[in-house]
Order: structure tokens, then C-alpha cells, then sequence
């Protein structure tokens, strides 16, 4: 027996030590490549049919107002009223998706006790406008500050959201953001917010083209800053909204300031960082500090299934997302239960269990319902979707993906979301960390659950970066 213990201890170690120097020697050989070079930045044409010889993008902001007219209003209410749902099955929560028990209270919620008008007029006390780039309507959010902070103090910040969110998720937060002294900040901490929806979101017109990915996202909303006048600014992002962040920083350097994430991007992994995987799989410690394991290790087979059965909808979406389209364009009950049920599981992972799946934990009904009906009114949850295709086949992306983000970067990861990477990661994507946070709470949805812990550390990383950036003008002086 000793014998065998010992044979079998021998064979371990070899099994471990050979990926680990194979993954050093790929790691140091592929370290002395060159950054790979610059892609050439290419002008898109996304509206219906060719390209008008004579076609420009709009010099200036349209206004609109958020209305909806009373006959489709009445069409939502006769198909929640005849909604047919199915039997559940005894003693399950949110294990096999969305509760039928607990769908029949929010249709008896969103039909007897939400008021969409009421928060149709919360959607317009922000100021909306339209611009049309490369062929299609773009919407934004455009908040300026009060009068009473100096227009010296202003930073330009661009908000982008992911899916399945919208620019409602930002409603608790832009006043954090445009009004700082009323909400625990001071008057350096104020900002200007530009907050547009994603092509195929919301008010935003979808593509009627093929391949429009985050890459294209970026370049319409450097264009669409541009147009308003903003040379330098910062941007903040979530989900989806990271990619086309980091795209934009890859972009236009010169015209981002800093790039604030509360998702870490991943970029196309290096040989040195598959290194560190390998490594850390055996002997974490040798690669990640105590406090930060839990982000990657132990690689289980129970991570492995939660990953699969967490990223159903993502394999759906980067492949045949029109076919769900149908069913999520033509019922709201199916449309939100499809969304509520990322913002149960993506909130807090142990959510799957509860019967309601800790929906109201963290959001009210009225706000999970309103970003439902944003995506209901517009028909969009089918162009939204094909963003997940558009983007994951493209080569361009994965070219500009090599590239590291040089502009100032802050990280922030919130304790329950399900994408947090170690600080030592970072470097895989950004080569210019000002700061990485550890949030205590909060999920993947952090503007809507967490809009004060979110707001405190854009501050924090803004006024680092602005701290850095006055440190090297006086030594230029």
C-alpha cells in the first residue's frame, strides 16, 4: 500500500508539473512577440439599403419625448390578459428558469397595480434626443448639471449599458453623478452624462445590416460625442457595455480620459495568463493572493456546471437569436420571464433557490417591470440579442482585442456578480490600472441595486486620474 501511495504521489506530480512547465515555456515564448499593430479604424453604413452618395450624420440633437400611443398600450393589456401558461412542477424554485407560481403574481402585479404611465413620465425627466449616424437613429440620454457647480468642474461621462439592461438601469445613478453635493459627494465630483442605448436597443434603430458588432458600437459613440462638442471625457460601463468601452479606448486614446468597468472584459487570453491558470490550479497561492482565489479557484466541476447551465442563453443568442425572437417579440409574460429570470440568477447566484428567485431583494417590481416594457414598446429584445452573434464571430473584434487598453482603467468588482477576475488578471486587458476595488455586495446589475457604492468608486478612480494627470502637467511646467 505504501508502494502504491507512493507510485501514485510520483505520477501526480508528474501529471501537474508538465502542463505547468509547458504552460511557462508557451508563456515565455509568446511573451516576445510584439504588440500586435494597430487595426485600420473603417466608417460603417447601417441603414436600409446602399449608402446615399450624398449621406451625412446629423450635426446636431433631435429631442424626443417618451410616448406611447393608448392603442398599443390597450394591445399590451389584452395579451397579458390571455396569457397561457403551463404546470410547474412540485417543490422547484427557479431551478429549471423562471417560476410559473410566482409568474402569476407579477402578471396579476403588472396588470392590476403598474402604472406605465406613471412611469412613462419618470422616463422623461431626463432630457431624450436622437442623432442619425451611419444610417440609423441613435438614441441618448443627454443630463447636464446643475448651474450651480462651475463649468470648469464638469467632466463629460459616458454611460453604457449591457443586456439585458438598459439606460433606465442608470435612473438611481445619474443624480449621484450630475448633483454630487446632494448626494455624499463634493463639488470636484461632478459630471455631464451622455447615456446612449446600444444600436437595436430601445429607442436606439437596429442595424439592417449584417455585422454590426461592439467595435461599431464604439466608433458611433465617439462619433456621437464628437458631434456634441466633448474632445476628452470618461466612460463607464457594465456587461456588454465594457466591450464596446474598451473598444472605444483602443479606438480613440486620445479622446478618453480614463474607463471605469464594473465587468472585466475578457480579451483574448494570453499564454502567460493560461500560465497562471494552470499554475494556480494546483498551487494558487503562487499566483493569486489569499483574498482573491475564490474569483477563479479551485477549477470544480461544480463551477463547470454552473458556468453551463448559467450560459444557456448566451450560446442561444451568439447563434440563432432570431428563432427566440419570436416567441420574446410576440408575449410580454415570455419576454419577461426570460429577463427576469438573468436578473434573479445574475444578482445572486444562490437566488435559484428561493421561490421568487430574490427578485424584490434588491429591485422593486416597478423597476424590473419598466426596463421590461422599454424593450416590449420598441420591439427590440430580437436585435438586442443578435449583438451577442454580430460580435462573437467578428474577426475585426478579436483583432482589436489584442490590443492592450493604455488609457487609465479602474476595475470594480462587485462581490456577487459572476465575472469578478483577480487583480493580477487585469493585465491581460489593461495596462494602466489606477484602480482595482473589491465591493463587499452587490451583483451584476450594480447602477440599479448599488447606484451610491457605484457612484463613490467612479469618483475615487475620476479623481486619481485627474490627481495623476495634475501631477504631470506640473512637472511638464
Amino acid at each position: 500500500m505504501v508502494r502504491f501511495n507512493m507510485v501514485l504521489g510520483k505520477t501526480l506530480c508528474c501529471c501537474v508539473a508538465v502542463p505547468v512547465i509547458l504552460a511557462a515555456l508557451a508563456a515565455l515564448y509568446f511573451s516576445s512577440f510584439s504588440e500586435p499593430e494597430h487595426p485600420t479604424i473603417t466608417d460603417g453604413w447601417w441603414g436600409k439599403g446602399e449608402k446615399p452618395e450624398q449621406a451625412t450624420d446629423d450635426k446636431a440633437p433631435t429631442p424626443i419625448t417618451i410616448k406611447v400611443p393608448d392603442s398599443m398600450l390597450k394591445d399590451f393589456k389584452s395579451r397579458l390578459a390571455n396569457t397561457r401558461l403551463f404546470e410547474g412542477l412540485e417543490d422547484t424554485n427557479f431551478e429549471y428558469g423562471f417560476n410559473v407560481d410566482y409568474m402569476k403574481e407579477v402578471i396579476k402585479y403588472w396588470r392590476d397595480t403598474y402604472d406605465w404611465r406613471k412611469q412613462e413620465a419618470e422616463l422623461n425627466k431626463f432630457k431624450h434626443y436622437t442623432m442619425k449616424i451611419e444610417g440609423i437613429r441613435v438614441h441618448f440620454m443627454h443630463v447636464k448639471p446643475a448651474e450651480k457647480y462651475s463649468k470648469g468642474q464638469v467632466k463629460p461621462l459616458l454611460l453604457l449599458h449591457g443586456w439585458p439592461g438598459s439606460v433606465y438601469e442608470f435612473y438611481k445613478i445619474i443624480p449621484m453623478l450630475t448633483d454630487p453635493t446632494q448626494h455624499d459627494g463634493s463639488e470636484n465630483d461632478v459630471f455631464e452624462v451622455i447615456c446612449p442605448s446600444i444600436p437595436g436597443y430601445a429607442w436606439s434603430e437596429a442595424p439592417h445590416k449584417q455585422g454590426f458588432d461592439a467595435l461599431d458600437a464604439a466608433r458611433i459613440f465617439t462619433k456621437l460625442m464628437d458631434t456634441l462638442g466633448h474632445e476628452r471625457y470618461y466612460v463607464q460601463a457594465g456587461d456588454f457595455g465594457t466591450f464596446i468601452a474598451t473598444m472605444a479606448a483602443r479606438m480613440k486614446p486620445s479622446a478618453i480620459r480614463g474607463v471605469h468597468v464594473n465587468l472585466f472584459p475578457l480579451g483574448t487570453l494570453s499564454a502567460w495568463q493560461g500560465f497562471k491558470i494552470i499554475a494556480g490550479s494546483v498551487f494558487p497561492s503562487l499566483v493569486v493572493k489569499e483574498a482573491d482565489q475564490w474569483k477563479v479557484f479551485p477549477l470544480s466541476l461544480e463551477k463547470l456546471k454552473i458556468t453551463l447551465r448559467e450560459m444557456g442563453y448566451f450560446h442561444l443568442q451568439a447563434t440563432k437569436p432570431d428563432t427566440i425572437g419570436f416567441g420574446l417579440t410576440d408575449s410580454p409574460v415570455g419576454l419577461a420571464a426570460y429577463i427576469l429570470e438573468k436578473f434573479s440568477t445574475a444578482t445572486n447566484i444562490e437566488h435559484i433557490g428561493l421561490p421568487d428567485g430574490g427578485l424584490t431583494k434588491h429591485f422593486t417590481l416597478d423597476e424590473l417591470l419598466t426596463n421590461i416594457m422599454i424593450y416590449w414598446w420598441t420591439s427590440s429584445i430580437t436585435s438586442s440579442m443578435r449583438f451577442y452573434k454580430e460580435h462573437f464571430i467578428s474577426e475585426e473584434v478579436y483583432a482589436w482585442m489584442r490590443l492592450p487598453v493604455k488609457v487609465p482603467a479602474g476595475i470594480a468588482c462587485f462581490r456577487l456578480d459572476l465575472g469578478c477576475v483577480p487583480e493580477n488578471f487585469v493585465d491581460s486587458v489593461f495596462d494602466n490600472v489606477v484602480q482595482y476595488s473589491d465591493i463587499s455586495r452587490g451583483g451584476h446589475f450594480a447602477a440599479l441595486e448599488e447606484p451610491a457604492l457605484l457612484a463613490a468608486d467612479i469618483r475615487q478612480f475620476v479623481r486619481k486620474v485627474e490627481d495623476r494627470t495634475d501631477d504631470t502637467d506640473q512637472n511638464i511646467i
